[in-house]
């Protein structure tokens, strides 16, 4: 099983470049966030041509994510359970196969102290709470997507100028770090421990070409399912060239 994350930062617009890859890469399940089109539009003859059903929870312009998968997606989540009707399109899950998977697009948050920011530590939050409610940690349990939240200072091409700000600061890592204890760890870290693995790069100053990223795409796994995953890779040639999303794909595989 293959599982892949990408913030495609408006799926219409990569349309080009991500048709071609699905085809190269063939994931079993592909979670999209930022989709940026509502569900009547969302182009989903290319995609089932590919092979995929095709589950999404978008919006016009804004937010959206999407699971793409071989098999049938069942048992269907979209939302938090007490989300009102203009609640934003950030949450989609099902179960494929074995797996129980829980695609994100958490709030990006702005910057410390302003009102995105306290939505996206609410939002957290909230994230915790259905968590504990919905998913069991003896199962093999995959919440992926763009968490907007590094780690530690591996996940951050300069630790120092960016202590304490926006995706790097205390308050986010500690709500990330509530989020999993459930008992979900982080996949990649299984594989690499090395410092210098990006999965964002802004698309102002040539920020790609000179490695200035963070690490904010993620797989967490609880124990079966970090026991099954038997790699994790970071796709930085989807970054390469024209008409590029900001982010790349993520793509973890299962035995």
């Amino acid at each position: 099983m293959k599982i892949a994350t990408w913030n495609v930062n408006s799926l219409r617009a990569r349309l080009p470049r991500f048709l071609p890859w699905l085809e190269e890469n063939q994931p079993d399940v592909l979670c999209l966030q930022e989709t940026k089109v509502i569900d009547d539009l969302f182009p989903r003859g290319e995609i089932e041509s590919a092979g995929y059903n095709i589950e999404t929870f978008g919006q016009k312009a804004y937010n959206g994510v999407a699971i793409l998968a071989r098999q049938p997606i069942e048992d269907l989540v979209k939302g938090f359970p007490d989300d009102d009707e203009d609640a934003q399109k950030r949450v989609i899950g099902g179960t494929v196969g074995e797996f129980m998977i829980l695609n994100l697009y958490v709030p990006n948050g702005s910057e410390l102290g302003s009102d995105k920011f306290r939505y996206k530590m609410e939002w957290l939050d909230h994230l915790h709470e259905f968590l504990h409610q919905r998913y069991d940690n003896g199962e093999k349990v995959v919440v992926t997507g763009d968490f907007n939240i590094t780690f530690d200072d591996r996940d951050v091409h300069d630790p120092e100028a960016m202590r304490e700000t926006i995706h790097c600061s205390t308050p986010e890592r500690d709500a990330l770090a509530r989020v999993m204890d459930i008992g979900l760890h982080d996949g990649l870290r299984k594989h690499h421990s090395e410092a210098g693995i990006y999965t964002w790069w802004d698309h102002r100053g040539g920020t790609f070409w000179k490695d200035k990223g963070l690490r904010i795409d993620h797989f967490l796994l609880s124990a079966p399912a970090l026991e099954a995953c038997t790699g994790i890779s970071v796709d930085r040639d989807a970054r390469k060239g024209k008409g590029a999303s900001d982010h790349v794909p993520v793509i973890a595989s299962f035995e």
